[in-house]
């Protein structure tokens, strides 16, 4: 066999309290698209920026065409022919093209840029991708899609002999990523060694020849992808096994369930360019529907939709059958609607406020600036729900930063119970906490349920979605692909769905 154009073996990589990457070993050819897969937290991630020089790493080796590379920074692995093509595009939009092509490494004479040769250069490398546009305009004026093209482009520029793009489709509609697509496989005709990082298997399977897959931080194994059933990859990337059960097909007769009460929440062909398509849901009193998908499946994505943080594109939602389109949260809030985003800290609780001040928030942010909560009225809510959820906090005015993750969660969940809700959107309740706060926080779920709430329940532990959801609608590729309903709903049902081949529409 050919020596592989990049070859690391034994790489690892600690931080304070984690072990992000165990002794990882990865080969690409030159001339093959490689997937990297894994869930969030893997450490493909890491890999990359040990990789390309952003972090150092403790152990392990790295040849680039049989040579062993140590770069220090991300200049020095360009340098060496390495070159990286980011989820969000980081260029300059008000430069032209070719100046963020060429950007750091422009062509001079006496100190003064040749904007000529520069714009020669531009060509050339959108000239690899078969792409011409006018290098002079503002890169602004263009798409997403062709900023990428063009991000790509000026990784090309270096003569680069690896190219990394790091969920390159995730902004992209369906034509635009067949027309990148079309370019990867150009480019790997010209003996480009490329790893290609997502979380779309359709794509995975479309577009790459290799398959490395990591798990917490190890390697658990290199699959040709024309042979690595998309079963047995989701199995390696969650980590369970899989047992056969029936065909999801023969499935579709037992789906239906007779549900007397009307929905509070209807969802009909919902979407936004670049985030979901055409999702179907619906969400009745007394119910916990599970939203379950890999990450990047649009699970967050559809919260958003549904709660106004982003305007759909097509569909229609009711909320208790009247027709809803909402402009930005207040208008779910006031339709009894809540949501607890996925995470806590950055969207969620106000560390610096108190326990009793980040209770109140959405219930006074409901009711105006001109009908002020008295500081007694205060008190008094946030002392019942501090005793109803049992969080642990010396006194109601404690820095909420102060508290566990666990009891942060519980203040968050008490601030949107203080609107009395009727529909409650859980976006990963149970992410980063202990074991005794979760196992209380599925308990208050349950309770909800017992007192008429209806839930959307996303979680990525599968284990959490089959204990709480009497349906589960299953997500994929930022579209739904599957829904399981009570009896039917397992670990590996719900895995099936995911990798489930050939199912252009959801099953009903």
């Amino acid at each position: 066999m050919a020596t592989p154009l990049l070859e690391i073996n034994g790489l690892t990589k600690s931080f304070p309290g984690v072990k992000a990457l165990d002794s990882v070993d990865l080969a690409v050819n030159a001339g093959e698209i490689h997937a990297l897969m894994g869930e969030n937290g893997a450490g493909k991630s890491t890999l990359i920026k040990v990789l390309t020089g952003v972090f150092p790493r403790d152990a392990g080796q790295t040849r680039l065409a049989g040579q062993i590379i140590v770069p220090n920074s991300p200049a020095e692995a360009e340098a060496l022919g390495i070159s990286t093509v980011y989820q969000e595009v980081n260029l300059i939009p008000h430069l032209s093209v070719a100046e963020n092509i060429c950007l750091g490494r422009q062509s001079t004479l006496l100190g003064v840029i040749r904007w000529g040769a520069i714009a020669k250069r531009a060509k050339a490398a959108l000239a690899r991708l078969d792409l011409t546009l006018d290098v002079n305009r503002q890169l602004s004026s263009y798409s997403i899609a062709i900023q990428q093209m063009v991000a790509i482009a000026r990784a090309l520029d270096i003569s680069a002999k690896l190219l990394i793009l790091d969920e390159p489709t995730s902004s992209l509609d369906k034509n635009e990523v067949s027309e990148l697509f079309k370019k990867l496989r150009k480019l790997r005709e010209d003996g480009l060694g490329i790893i290609f990082i997502t979380h779309f298997l359709e794509q995975t399977y479309e577009i790459t020849d290799r398959i490395t897959v990591l798990r917490n931080g190890c390697r658990v194994g290199c699959f040709p992808t024309k042979d690595l059933p998309r079963i047995e990859l989701v199995s390696h990337m969650i980590g369970k096994a899989v047992v056969q059960v029936e065909a999801l097909e023969q499935k579709r007769a037992s789906t239906a369930s007779i549900r007397s009460e009307a929905p509070i929440l209807e969802a009909h062909g919902l979407g936004k360019k670049g985030s979901v398509e055409g999702i179907d849901l619906d969400i009745r009193p007394g119910e916990v529907v599970g939203l379950a998908g890999l990450l990047g499946s649009g699970r967050t994505e559809t919260a958003r939709l549904l709660f106004g943080v982003d305007r759909p594109d097509l569909g229609t939602v009711r909320v208790n059958g009247r027709a809803v389109k909402f402009k930005s949260p207040r208008g779910a809030i006031r339709c009894r609607m809540a949501l607890t985003p996925e995470d806590r800290k950055v969207a969620g609780v106000i560390p610096n406020l108190t326990v009793r001040e980040n209770i109140i928030l959405a219930l006074q942010a409901s009711r105006g600036s001109w009908k002020r909560l008295s500081i007694p009225e205060q008190e008094t809510l946030a002392d019942r729900l501090i005793q109803s959820l049992d969080i642990k906090t010396p006194t109601r005015e404690q820095l909420v930063g102060n508290l566990s993750g666990g009891n942060q969660q519980k203040v968050l969940l008490a601030r949107w119970l203080a609107t009395e809700p009727k529909l409650f959107i859980l976006d990963e309740p149970t992410r980063g906490i202990d074991v005794g706060a979760k196992a209380e926080i599925e308990k208050l779920i349950q309770s909800l349920r017992q007192d008429g709430l209806a839930v959307l329940f996303i979680s990525s532990e599968l284990e959490e979605i089959v204990r709480q959801s009497q349906r589960v609608v299953v997500l994929r590729d930022r579209r739904k692909v599957g829904e399981l309903v009570e009896t039917e709903i397992s670990e590996e049902a719900i895995m099936q769905s995911i990798a489930a081949h050939g199912l252009e529409r959801p099953l009903a």
